[in-house]
Formats: structure tokens, C-alpha cells, sequence
């Protein structure tokens, strides 16, 4: 709560900065929920963290797409260029978009302290999880890819809304899995 009221908030006002750190108490919750259900800090909490984190960005940079001009009338500075929506933040998008892949399908390789009744790809729930984690970071990838190349508010929207879908899709595949 301390890091997103008195360093987060203000900081928006400061520098683009402000994102990366409030997309830490953004996805604590995560981190806090495995903790509270397993008892116990461990891998599998960190990649939900990991994921959450991660996901704030491109889902974030586009909301502040779509509001620039409010934004900027506020003073906040949200977009990780200086002169407001431009490629450069679109990439970002992109880039973001593709680390959450292997972070995402990590649960899949992966096993030990966390993971209860981990998924095989042999298992039909397995198989099913994989493709839908498979589409789904498929669909960000792509929304945020139109990002880069139309550079419009109308293609920004798409990459909200799709992050919108992204995150329970990811969270239901993996909650099927058994991570």
C-alpha cells in the first residue's frame, strides 16, 4: 500500500518510471493469494506475480494510449516516451506481450515446491491448458503487433480490451493445470 500510495501515485507526475513501479503492488496480489493458500512464499506464487507483472504493461501503456491527451492535461507522463504514443510504445507492448510466453508456459516445465499434480502434456486438462495459454498469448502478441503498425487509438483499445481477456484466460488454463 506504501509503494503505491506515496511512491507510485506521485511519481505519475515525475516520470514513466511510476509504471514499472506500480505494476509491483499490482501484482502482489497474486503473490499474496498463493502465499495465503499454500502457507508458505514459493515458485509458484513468483510466476503469477511474474505474470501479473508483466501483463500491467502493455495492458497499462494502452489504457494511457487511449487517455494521453487527458493524461497530459493532469501532468501525468505514463507513456515511456516523452512525446506521447508513438512506436516506440507500441514496441514496448510488443515486447512485453511476448516475455509473458515463456513465463506463462513455465508451469509446464517446471516442477517442485508449489506445484501440486503438475500438468502433463499426456493429460487431456494439460493439453487443453497449453492451448489456450498457446491462443492466448497469441492474441496479445497479435492486438499489440497492430498496435505497432496502425499506431491509432482504435487499435490501443483492442490491446486493452484483449488484455482484459488475456489474464483470466492465462490464470483459468493454468487453475485447470493444477500449477
Amino acid at each position: 500500500m506504501f509503494l503505491y500510495a506515496f511512491i507510485y501515485t506521485p511519481l505519475k507526475k515525475v516520470s514513466s518510471i511510476a509504471v514499472l513501479i506500480g505494476a509491483i503492488p499490482g501484482a502482489f496480489p497474486c503473490l499474496i493469494g498463493w502465499v495465503a493458500g499454500e502457507d508458505k512464499l514459493s515458485l509458484g506464487g513468483w510466476l503469477l506475480f511474474g505474470i501479473q507483472f508483466l501483463w500491467q504493461f502493455p495492458h497499462f501503456w494502452a489504457i494511457a494510449w487511449i487517455a494521453h491527451k487527458d493524461y497530459s492535461a493532469a501532468g501525468f507522463k505514463l507513456l515511456p516516451a516523452d512525446e506521447g504514443p508513438t512506436k516506440f510504445t507500441a514496441l514496448q507492448a510488443v515486447i512485453y506481450s511476448l516475455l509473458l510466453i515463456p513465463l506463462t508456459l513455465l508451469p509446464y516445465f517446471v516442477g517442485g515446491s508449489g506445484y501440486n499434480a503438475m500438468c502433463s502434456f499426456g493429460d487431456v486438462r494439460g493439453i487443453i491448458s497449453l492451448v489456450l495459454i498457446l491462443v492466448a498469448n497469441s492474441f496479445m502478441i497479435l492486438r499489440s503487433v497492430r498496435l505497432y503498425q496502425k499506431m491509432d487509438v482504435a487499435s490501443a483499445r483492442k490491446v486493452m480490451f484483449g488484455s482484459y481477456m488475456y489474464l483470466p484466460v492465462i490464470l483459468l488454463a493454468l487453475l485447470m493445470s493444477k500449477i
